[in-house]
């Protein structure tokens, strides 16, 4: 098996709220000079979101208050 396999065997054994800090934890050790790779449509729903708050359609939220709300929603514990 390779290591990969074998931390994602690990990873997915973790309790839920332990999953959720590694995700975190993960995609913030991302290098900016990565950026992920994007389909088309994705990058097509990117143009079409970032138009509408140039164009003042739609009004942005904090990423730590849409977390807040959803932990809350779901019953999730914040572990960071």
């Amino acid at each position: 098996m390779s290591q990969y396999q074998d931390i994602l065997t690990n990873a997915t054994q973790l309790p839920i709220d332990d999953r959720l800090r590694l995700i975190d934890d993960l995609a913030s050790s991302i290098p900016d000079d990565h950026p992920p790779r994007l389909s088309p449509e994705w990058l097509a729903e990117i143009d079409r979101r970032s138009n509408e708050i140039d164009t003042g359609t739609v009004e942005t939220e904090s990423w730590s208050a849409i977390r807040e709300r959803l932990f809350a929603k779901h019953g999730v514990r914040d572990a960071g």
